[in-house]
């Protein structure tokens, strides 16, 4: 009996589960995510190699004009060393860790969640997955209202495929998508792109693309070759949070 159940548990049948609870699952970036990785045991011992929590996220990739849902790994951590776990007995394993500051938050289509891994040689591994709600911290907020001040409103936020001169250590960056509803830049502007390099929670490096609206046949000649697009990237800090919007008014307004 001994042996088929030893079978049975190679092929996942009656062999360990895993269950990772979380204390909060809505978090801002830069906050502790804490819980619990609970190890139950199946219908045998098995002696388990490693527990890891894998941070994922989705983001798209052109692939033959269409986009496709890729998923990449943003941090990786090892929370256990080998063990035994006996034949229906519970473990609990504790864990912390900060959020990333370059997770990207949860709006549009972007998921991002908490993968737990077993790791069991010649067997299964067991796994389970939670989804984690990411909000964005004080400085990204400040940046988004202050661009809402200026007139403009958030049309699309997505994750792309980084190309190679704006990539970081992720195969992926995060853009906001803003179209001018109102004020200055209303007619000047087809849209505004954004996105947020962090340092550190009070430090941002930010790349802006101002996209100018084309006026006349010299404006098309130029949006046809995507010369009408403008690069910008500027580093902010907490101690330019109460100019931020006469900064980025001033910034934009030069190259609309």
């Amino acid at each position: 009996m001994g042996l088929f159940n030893k079978v049975l548990a190679s092929i996942g049948i009656g062999a360990a589960k895993v269950d990772t609870k979380l204390h909060e699952s809505h978090l801002l970036l830069g906050e502790s995510v804490t819980g619990v990785v609970e190890v139950t045991g199946g219908n045998i011992e098995q002696q388990i190699d490693d527990i890891y929590l894998s941070l994922c996220a989705t983001y798209t990739k052109e692939v033959d004009d269409r986009k496709v849902t890729k998923q990449a790994i943003i941090e990786k951590w090892k929370i256990a060393q080998s063990f035994k776990i006996r034949a229906g007995e519970k473990k609990e394993f504790p864990f912390s860790f900060s959020l990333p500051l370059d997770t990207p938050i949860t709006v549009g289509k972007t998921r991002v969640w908490l993968h737990t891994g077993l790791d069991i040689k010649n067997a299964v591994d067991p796994t389970d997955e939670d989804y984690i709600r990411v909000q964005p911290n004080r400085m990204m907020n400040k940046v988004f209202r202050v661009v809402e001040n200026l007139g403009f409103r958030l049309k699309e936020a997505e994750c792309k495929e980084a190309a190679y001169h704006v990539r970081k250590r992720l195969p992926f960056v995060q853009e906001f998508e803003f179209v001018p509803i109102s004020g200055e830049f209303r007619g000047k502007l087809d849209e505004v792109e954004i996105i947020f390099f962090p340092h550190a929670l009070d430090e941002c490096e930010l790349l802006i693309q101002v996209d100018r609206r084309a006026r006349g046949l010299a404006g098309l000649f130029a949006e046809a070759l995507d010369l009408d697009e403008t690069f910008i990237r500027i580093t902010i800090r907490e101690q330019h949070m109460h100019t931020l919007q006469t900064d980025l008014a001033s910034l934009i307004r030069r190259y609309a």
